[in-house]
């Protein structure tokens, strides 16, 4: 993976995992998931908006949106009960607010990989991971056109 094609946000979030040991990589995960952002009130009553990831293990559903001048923003909700996909979820909400059309599709699809946390969590997590990522390159694409 390039760093030349990592967000900056990205960059730093993975950084701050690879620099803790594997037990801290959990707990930052965990802090990861009580950080996942409400969603802004006109999509909170429209869940038909969403896009279940099926892949994840918990109910984990996205939706993207993208300003007109194509700022990409990703919209996400996971039920606390499980931590470990909503962290996920929050690392790529943050990550990817506010980043444009071709930062988001630059994202490696392997990120989720990077994040030292192979040995912390099960494959099929980092799997899950690994699907909300690319759903949300497909969603960017589709809504962008490209």
């Amino acid at each position: 993976m390039s760093d030349t094609t990592l967000p900056a946000a990205l960059a730093e979030i993975r950084d701050e995992f690879l620099a803790l040991e594997q037990r801290e990589r959990l707990e930052m995960l965990l802090e990861f998931s009580q950080e996942l952002p409400e969603l802004p009130e006109r999509y909170a009553e429209h869940p038909n908006l969403f896009e279940r990831v099926v892949e994840c293990q918990s109910p984990v559903s996205i939706f993207v949106e993208i300003d007109d001048d194509g700022t990409v923003h990703l919209f996400a909700t996971a039920p606390r009960e499980a931590p470990t996909t909503r962290g996920f979820a929050s690392i790529l909400v943050q990550g990817i607010d506010g980043l444009s059309i071709d930062e988001v599709l630059a994202i490696p699809d392997d990120f989720p990989n990077t994040l030292g946390l192979t040995q912390a969590v099960s494959p099929l997590r980092i799997r899950g991971m690994t699907a909300l990522l690319g759903r949300t390159k497909r969603q960017v694409r589709e809504r962008s056109g490209r």
